[in-house]
């Protein structure tokens, strides 16, 4: 597990995707070159030219030799560095002497990186229950990290109606996002079943027969499960269900109290798994690494026009919805929970004592520390500090060894500090609202929520509708806007070379300029940004485009009406 504080933990500035990359014309920042020019590592920028998170795409080309990376003195050193013995074979060699060159990724080089992780699924649009609102969905996800720190999930509910999507984002390393993934489904599902369902799958389980199944899953290959937890996990879910079944009431499950119920629920588990432990040694280990790690949700129920989401921490859901003549606005279906949101920093002063009112959010971040405000896992600002040392100290050697695991937050008073209860927006849906997006917080860090809501809107209808070309203050001579305006006919020409809507988007969030247009020899260089550095550009980057049915939408509401 990554357990070193990383950007969400620190107070320092660790990524801007404006920032200048490897040209003449924007040289690296000395901060950045400095570091690498002491561990000698300056060379491998431009070994890792064409370097790629995923190596087998390595495309170093076969005309790049030795030569062109050797130094090549300045001509004032030069009597300095020839060797005097032997000058003449010197001056034969300098006709194979070039300077460093910048080869950068071709188009369908690009494309194979961002299409890796891309996944689609259309909906039937009758499933022998119901009309379905949901045409289908695309998701795609770009890695920063390394291993990618993001996790998506995707389901239909086979006892009760309505599908189930969501982007979680890690921190502290990806076993929290990992766990909440593959476990939040299932606790949502479980919730929303009526007691009759609940007591038969009890029943099931009780007699060794085969059970009912709960959701039908949709998942890229790289989307895997822990089969070593599944059992744990299996076990821990059957507790939650056998207490709905004792506290059954008789009533009607609500969704918005299902989904609260769900996010507290399983928050609450990961925490008890890491409290108890487990006497397999590997499972010890992984809850305690689910527990002090964290991960933001932001997760759609969608049954007919009822839209519910739910979020805890700065992931985001926006709407797309087309307006009558054409254009496109973006609507808020969530909140971010962190310092830009007056409301949360008021919920958490009121949550404890007033002599903590100026330590509680320090530096906008919780303590000083944590940018979200609201998370799974995280139990270093959950638990108290007693339970902290005993759980560390009783804990595996690797837990116990690590610095960030036995550190305590300053200001540590009045735990918890961190809770995962979940926002929820409920919205009906109406004919105008075309699409939703949820994303993780690498994707509007990058770009305006009216631009990401406009651009898949082109993308899914085909039709652009081209603003007056902005040049914010740059001084453009009229070659250079005949090259921008030649880029956009181009651009419209080949929208369609991406057939995910996720992959669109995260071709314009990695490559646009400042024109607003996507810049391949912007896009090639991001993509070949080594690990160690991506991270200082971009964070990991996980998209789900939900596209709706306008006819069974408008249907339903009709019939309400």
């Amino acid at each position: 597990m990554c357990v070193c504080p990383g950007p969400r933990r620190i107070a320092i500035p660790v990524r801007n995707p404006r920032l200048p990359l490897f040209s003449d014309a924007m040289p690296a920042p000395t901060q950045l070159l400095l570091p690498l020019i002491r561990s000698c590592e300056i060379g491998k920028i431009y070994n890792t030219a064409c370097y790629c998170h995923h190596k087998h795409l390595c495309c170093l080309s076969p005309h790049l030799t030795h030569n062109h990376l050797r130094y090549v003195p300045p001509k004032k050193f030069a009597t300095l560095s020839r060797p005097k013995e032997n000058f003449s074979q010197f001056i034969h060699a300098r006709n194979y002497v070039s300077t460093p060159q910048r080869f950068y990724l071709t188009p369908p080089q690009v494309n194979s990186i961002l299409k890796a992780n891309e996944y689609s699924f259309k909906v039937p649009e009758f499933d022998g229950k119901n009309l379905s609102s949901v045409l289908g969905f695309d998701s795609n996800q770009l890695p920063a990290n390394a291993p990618i720190e993001d996790r998506r999930s995707a389901a239909t509910c086979l006892q009760t109606r309505g599908m189930l999507l969501g982007v979680f984002d890690g921190h502290a390393g990806c076993a929290c996002a990992q766990a909440v993934s593959e476990r939040l489904f299932y606790y949502i599902a479980v919730s929303l079943l009526p007691h009759e369902t609940l007591l038969e799958i009890e029943n099931a389980v009780e007699s060794g027969r085969a059970l009912l199944p709960i959701l039908q899953w949709h998942k890229h290959p790289n989307d895997y499960f822990s089969k070593e937890a599944s059992k744990l996990y299996f076990n821990s879910l059957r507790t939650y269900w056998q207490e709905l079944i004792d506290l059954n009431t008789g009533e009607t499950t609500d969704v918005k109290e299902a989904l609260i119920n769900a996010f507290k629920r399983l928050d609450n588990d990961i925490s008890l798994e890491a409290q108890v432990g487990d006497p397999n040694s590997f499972l010890n280990y992984l809850v305690l690494r689910v527990a002090f790690s964290g991960a933001t949700a932001c997760v759609a129920h969608v049954d007919g026009v009822d839209l519910h989401v739910a979020n805890t921490g700065d992931s985001r859901a926006m709407l797309g919805v087309q307006e009558e003549d054409g254009s496109w606005s973006a609507v808020a279906l969530s909140y971010d929970h962190n310092a830009q949101n007056e409301n949360e920093i008021a919920r958490l002063k009121m949550e404890h004592p007033k002599s903590e009112e100026k330590s509680v959010v320090k530096q906008d971040r919780l303590l000083g520390l944590l940018m979200p405000f609201r998370a799974f896992g995280d139990v270093k600002f959950k638990w108290s500090i007693d339970l902290q040392k005993r759980v560390v100290e009783t804990g595996p050697d690797q837990l116990n060894d690590n610095e960030y695991t036995k550190f305590i937050p300053p200001n540590y008073h009045t735990p918890p500090y961190l809770t995962a209860e979940p926002e929820i927006i409920h919205h009906k849906l109406r004919p105008q609202d075309k699409f939703l997006i949820l994303a993780t917080d690498g994707l509007w860090e990058t770009m305006h929520r009216q631009d990401v809501v406009r651009i898949v809107g082109e993308y899914l209808t085909g039709v652009h509708h081209e603003e007056p070309i902005a040049v914010g203050g740059y001084k453009v001579t009229l070659g250079q806007m005949h090259g921008l305006l030649t880029e956009r006919r181009a651009r419209v020409s080949s929208a369609f070379e991406d057939q995910n809507a996720a992959t669109h988007l995260i071709r314009h969030a990695v490559g646009n300029n400042e024109f607003g247009t996507v810049d391949h020899e912007r896009l090639s260089k991001m993509l070949s940004l080594p690990e160690e550095l991506a991270r200082m550009y971009r964070d990991d980057i996980t998209i789900i485009v939900v596209q709706f049915n306008s006819h069974v939408i408008g249907a339903c509401q009709n019939e309400e009406f």
